[in-house]
């Protein structure tokens, strides 16, 4: 979440006014992400968020995203809904950019995620894959192995500046995952940037997910590398395979992974650091001074590309192991 596009008090009191949903009576920008700009809008009935879609996400996307909310709420798994105005609409236009207010999800999302919010987390994660194995529409990710070649070029000449000897390495490590990639892997949707901020939690329980705007259809193996990247290593660096074992065990016992997407897991993860490392080095290089967000860093997921290209097999990851 972030905020690039501003709103007017009048535009906004316009807008809410479309809705069943009473007056509004307060908004504020919310500056966590880098994708979309958010508000977090008050009215006399209750809270929402209300999304203003940038640039980087294709209009003719939205309705896979939040028909997908819909479908995903049908199916038992706790995640927003998008509120329909009097006219039925769940997609507007505000301030020159698509629009959709959606309901807010009670919770809190952990800053240090412990082995509790990891196990909780893979069994979200496999409801979640299960969940959309049957719903209708199809999207393919942007943000696989050609759109990583794509950024590459986006990003080449300017790599060693952010870090020296980037571009030699990325250009190697495209060539790897070029040669290893297999997509005949089970597919699912996947949400593709299952991020700690991205799941609530209530206590130590899983209140909801949030956030679908990279979902797709892809590998749920993918999937699963993505969370291994983002909630199993610590503040330093280090990789917790206890992390890794709680969230991959859970994962498992509601949906057991197949041999080759355990075999695959791997390299999978190296593509989904270098996947995050690559947008990280573009949005550091081209995220406007004045917009309200916080780039990322992109010299952690550095780290963790090499920490896998050190990995042998999943067992590493903790399966497999007590």
């Amino acid at each position: 979440m972030a905020v690039y596009t501003d709103v007017s008090d009048q535009e906004l009191e316009a807008f809410i006014a479309s809705y069943d949903i009473g007056t509004l009576t307060s908004f504020k920008g919310i500056a966590e992400g880098v994708e979309n700009t958010n508000y977090l809008v008050h009215t006399d009935t209750e809270p929402f968020i209300l999304t203003l879609y940038e640039k980087r996400v294709r209009a003719e996307d939205l309705p896979y995203f939040l028909s997908l909310m819909e479908h995903l709420a049908a199916r038992g798994i706790t995640c927003p809904l998008p509120v329909r105005d009097r006219d039925g609409r769940i997609l507007r236009e505000l301030a020159g950019r698509p629009a959709a207010l959606i309901s807010f999800l009670e919770g809190v999302w952990i800053r240090r995620p412990d082995i509790v919010h990891c196990a909780e987390l893979g069994t979200a994660l496999a409801k979640f894959h299960l969940a959309g194995l049957d719903f209708p529409m199809q999207r393919d990710n942007d943000l696989s192995l050609p759109g990583w070649r794509s950024l590459f070029e986006d990003v080449r000449e300017a790599a060693d500046g952010v870090i020296p000897g980037l571009r030699d390495e990325i250009a190697g490590e495209l060539d790897f995952l070029g040669a290893q990639w297999d997509t005949n892997l089970p597919v699912s949707v996947i949400h593709a940037d299952l991020f700690p901020d991205n799941v609530f939690f209530l206590g130590d329980k899983l209140s909801g997910l949030i956030d679908f705007y990279f979902a797709c259809n892809d590998m749920m193996a993918y999937d699963v590398a993505v969370c291994l990247n983002a909630w199993c290593f610590e503040p330093d660096g280090s990789f917790n395979v206890t992390k890794a074992r709680a969230m991959l065990q859970a994962y498992e016992q509601a949906r057991p992974l197949t041999e080759p997407e355990l075999d695959a897991l791997p390299w999978l993860a190296r593509g989904a650091a270098l996947r995050f490392l690559l947008t990280r080095t573009y949005d550091l290089l081209n995220t406007d001074a004045n917009a309200l967000v916080k780039t990322k860093d992109p010299r952690e997921y550095l780290r963790k590309l090499r920490f896998h290209q050190r990995v042998q097999s999943y067992r590493d990851y903790g399966l497999g192991s007590d």
